[in-house]
């Protein structure tokens, strides 16, 4: 079956290997980049605003957000437009404005290199650091997981190939780029990623729109298959839009493979063309639940709302615009994966085996380790990605909603309030995270299992993102109003006052 696919397919064949292929090369010509760790980290703060920025919309809208937006779109309709407004409002523009200056900064001042690393060296809190890149790695890797799947689905529905081969693939050539360029090769490649995505998702977009008859058309069409999928909140509810529309934008601001943008550009005023670039480059974001609304309507009938996109692509472009578009989820895929492995396994070479355990490495070493994890945890995230559970955007809202549960309010209070307490930012990471974890298997299974207590129905909507960021925000204020703040030379070296 698979070579009689590649076969029928050759267009998407050329274009994907010459694709793949340029990829492979920009990792094994950066390859000699990577000196020591905090290069494969952060690329010795190197990075101009252009790269940085496009490299920020690759990695935070990825396959997740083409795949499983589109499936969202087709399963709640136009309302989930205001979920992709605020991914650029909030997940984008004020993340740069309100974290972008401070972070870059206070990362410089503490010379860190990993968001673990910065709760250490803001709070003196050995028990933040382990914790924060524990739950981190854990989590991103559930999530490398639905980034692995929404590529593999397009592979699977374009090329008819295996779902399996899509996973194999799409992980190789990752693998490859990172272990061999760390992070400048992901940073570069993202930066060609971006471009791709950006085309491929207008593209479609503008063929589909035509192909339906125009959006009066679109809302007509829609409103004969089901008035809530025009009106808001629709057939989503209040609680579930705003719920969605919150994790996927105020969430990305406790997400380290997104926040690491800010350590690398090469100084805080290139950060305001970066605002710029990253604004206009991000309403890319609303276009995949467009998409996915207009694939309601063209494609009504599909095996699962992950497959809405790939059968709207399959059945509006021709092979060659098929080919980009498929080069275009894959790009936005890979330059989410690759920084995550990176993040991953920073973290937990620097801040778990080598600060939290106290082992000690030489700079080759520690080199080594860290393409060493980047590829442990790479191969694990594929094996788990070839039998993957729930649709994309539920794996993802899952794991965001941990994560930026532990770091969110730590990272914001940390840059910008002294009086933020060690004992009150490590007490909000676990009650955050333990809140967001407990609240989701409420949620899931309260109502079918007896002995699982259930929420009121009417908040069974309510994301567990919400919960656990609620919680962490009481306990870091309350925290720090009774108990002592850091020491202050850490504040000093933080607010760069030494």
């Amino acid at each position: 079956m698979m070579a009689n696919a590649l076969t029928d397919n050759w267009i998407y064949v050329v274009v994907l290997v010459a694709y793949l292929g340029l990829l492979a090369a920009i990792g094994f010509a950066l390859r000699s980049r990577s000196k020591n760790a905090a290069d494969f980290a952060i690329g010795g703060r190197s990075v101009g605003p252009w790269v940085t920025a496009l490299s920020f919309v690759a990695a935070y809208f990825s396959s997740v957000v083409i795949i499983g937006g589109g499936a969202f779109g087709w399963k709640f309709g136009m309302s989930t437009l205001w979920v992709g407004a605020c991914n650029v409002l909030v997940g984008t523009t004020l993340a740069w404005l309100v974290l972008g200056k401070r972070i870059r900064r206070f990362t410089e001042n503490l010379d860190v290199v990993t968001l673990p690393g910065f709760f250490y060296g803001r709070y003196n809190s050995p028990q933040a650091r382990i914790f924060s890149a524990t739950i981190t790695g854990l989590f991103l890797i559930i999530y490398n997981v639905s980034v692995l799947k929404g590529m593999a689905n397009c592979f699977e529905v374009l090329l008819d190939m295996p779902y399996w081969s899509g996973v194999v693939i799409s992980g190789a050539v990752i693998l490859f780029y990172t272990a061999m360029g760390g992070y400048l090769a992901v940073v570069w490649t993202s930066f060609v990623q971006g471009i791709v995505m950006i085309v491929a998702l207008t593209l479609l977009t503008i063929v589909s729109l035509q192909k339906v008859g125009g959006m009066s058309a679109l809302v007509d069409r829609l409103t004969t298959v089901d008035p809530g999928l025009v009106n808001t909140p629709g057939v989503w509810g209040w609680a579930g839009l705003i719920s969605f529309a919150l994790i996927v934008s105020l969430g990305t601001w406790g997400m380290p493979q997104l926040l690491v943008r800010f350590y690398s550009i090469k100084n805080d005023k290139m950060l305001r063309l970066g605002v710029v670039i990253v604004t206009i480059g991000a309403s890319v974001a609303m276009l995949p639940y467009l998409c996915g609304s207009i694939a309601r309507v063209l494609v009504p009938s599909i095996g699962s709302p992950d497959e809405a996109i790939p059968a709207l692509t399959a059945l509006v472009l021709n092979d060659w615009g098929g080919a980009l578009f498929l080069a275009g989820v894959v790009a936005a895929g890979m330059s989410t994966f690759a920084g995550v492995l990176i993040i991953i396994s920073s973290s937990m070479v620097r801040d778990v085996w080598i600060k939290g355990l106290g082992r000690t490495m030489t700079p080759a070493a520690e080199l080594k380790a860290n393409r060493i994890m980047s590829l442990s945890v790479g191969l694990i995230s594929l094996l788990i990605a070839l039998k993957p559970p729930a649709l994309v955007l539920v794996l993802t809202a899952f794991s965001w909603a941990v994560i930026a549960s532990t770091n969110l309010w730590p990272l914001l209070f940390g840059i910008y309030w002294k009086r933020t307490s060690p004992k009150a930012t490590f007490a909000s990471m676990v009650c955050g995270a333990s809140a967001a974890l407990i609240w989701q298997v409420l949620t899931k299974f309260g109502p079918s299992v007896s002995w699982i207590p259930a929420p009121p129905e009417s908040l069974r909507n309510v994301h567990g993102f919400i919960i656990g960021v609620l919680t962490a925000l009481a306990v870091i204020v309350i925290g720090s109003l009774l108990t002592r703040p850091a020491p202050q030379e850490n504040l000093r070296r933080a607010w760069g006052e030494e």
